[in-house]
């Protein structure tokens, strides 16, 4: 049987900047950016990027790749009769649970839309829209019922494969996505005292880089770009053997970059402009921006484009979470891509309807003093997702060795990469060394 694959070098970029860019981009980055200094944290977090996020990407592509499996059956085949394959099983958990929860605050965008469109924040101040937003978690068939259409929005792309499927869909969805944040960005920019926003975004002050500053600049890049969760080695199995993985990491993580910065001049001139500070998270975008919204000319409009635009954003994530399920039921367990799609969706389902009634008022789904929403939330970010990193960046460094990811890099050797050296001293050292300190200060 002959394995699915992308069809096409803007297709793995469409898809693959899909699975990166998600809420975190949205609304986490101008969060963190607001909370580390602005401007500095910028400069920080691209040279992260471009340092650290384009060699750690690649890792994941030549894994993928290099044995055109699910991250499994990847470790399986390069490293058999081993412990590794326990981390491709943890590359799928990672990306289980995180869709388990994530499609909860998925669904969420969707309730936000009809809101949107129904006008139901005309008039009202930040407190009865906090309030609102309170009531609406206490609603507890009202959150399932929304989690449970996206995860069937997301299970439907997926069911169709990846080029009929994930990459026809990100074709579509990822240009729109941008589209959407340009125009918000260029309405942005036209509010009074805007450039107050765009200042503190763009113009660094040296002074307010400090040890902490650097920390959270390495931990948004890395979980921006879906590292250590088994999504990358996925999608990379499906890239052609004569495409250029490293223009295709490259292309992806500036995508990715491209869409948080974007956001960043949605929210900055915006928050300036009405003299909000942007820290405030997820209450930032359901319940700071809509009461922006409200008091904008126009903002009606940009209400509605601005909540669709987190919908489009969360669903090219949970699809890539999907597809990292899908992959190994149909390919470890032979399972067809119908039904597998069906039980990861069911899968999900079960657990993720547990993460959003957590979030009622009187929920006793608590776990260690957390909700279990929470609860799912940390165990990922905080231990999953750095772990993961970590061994994916000694496996390859260390154990695949550096012939075999030169080979795989340099497709044989037909291709030139004049800085192969410098990217794989990063792997084997640089990189390990940074995600430790990641999942060491997560917990300080």
């Amino acid at each position: 049987m002959s394995r699915d694959g992308f069809g096409s070098k803007l297709g793995i970029i469409a898809a693959a900047a899909g699975s990166a860019v998600g809420l975190g981009n949205i609304y986490r980055f101008p969060c963190e950016l607001g909370n580390n200094g602005g401007g500095a944290f910028l400069l920080v977090y691209l040279l992260i990027v471009l340092c650290l996020g384009v060699p750690v990407m690649l890792s994941e592509f030549v894994i993928g790749r290099r044995t055109q499996q699910n991250p499994i059956g990847a470790f399986k085949t390069l490293k058999p009769k081993s412990a590794w394959p326990l981390f491709g099983y943890l590359g799928v958990a990672c990306a289980f649970i995180i869709m388990a929860f994530y499609s909860t605050v998925a669904g969420w965008t969707l309730e936000y839309i009809v809101k949107a469109v129904g006008n139901e924040f005309h008039g009202k101040d930040l407190e009865t829209i906090e309030k609102e937003f309170v009531a609406f978690h206490d609603i507890g068939w009202k959150n399932v019922f929304w989690q449970a259409v996206f995860i069937f929005l997301t299970a439907f792309v997926v069911f169709k494969g990846v080029a009929e499927g994930i990459e026809k869909y990100s074709k579509i969805l990822m240009p729109l996505l941008v589209l959407i944040l340009i125009v918000l960005a260029i309405r942005s920019l036209t509010l009074p005292n805007a450039m107050e926003g765009v200042t503190f975004l763009f113009h660094p002050d040296f002074s307010k880089i400090t040890g902490s500053v650097l920390i959270s600049a390495l931990g948004q890049a890395f979980f921006s770009l879906s590292m250590g969760m088994g999504v990358l080695i996925t999608y990379g199995s499906y890239i052609k053997k004569n495409d250029n993985l490293a223009t295709t990491a490259l292309s992806v993580t500036l995508s990715d970059t491209l869409v948080a910065v974007l956001a960043g001049i949605v929210i900055f001139p915006a928050a300036f402009s009405f003299g909000i500070r942007p820290t405030a998270g997820m209450g930032l975008v359901f319940n700071t921006l809509p009461m922006i919204f409200n008091q904008m000319t126009g903002g009606y409009v940009f209400c509605i484009i601005f909540f669709v635009l987190l919908a489009v954003a969360a669903l090219t994530s949970t699809i890539s979470l999907l597809e990292v399920v899908v992959a190994y039921l149909v390919e470890e367990l032979r399972m067809s891509r119908r039904w597998a799609t069906v039980l990861a969706a069911l899968g999900c389902m079960a657990v993720g309807v547990f993460a959003s009634l957590s979030l009622k008022s009187d929920s006793a789904l608590r776990i260690a003093g957390m909700s279990f929403f929470d609860s799912l939330d940390f165990f990922s970010a905080k231990i999953l997702l750095p772990v993961g990193a970590f061994f994916i960046v000694l496996f390859v460094g260390w154990v695949m060795g550096k012939n075999a990811f030169f080979k795989e890099i340099t497709n044989e050797g037909t291709l030139k990469l004049s800085l192969k050296g410098v990217i794989f001293f990063i792997i084997k050292f640089v990189a390990p060394l940074a995600i430790a300190l990641i999942f060491i200060t997560g917990f300080l």
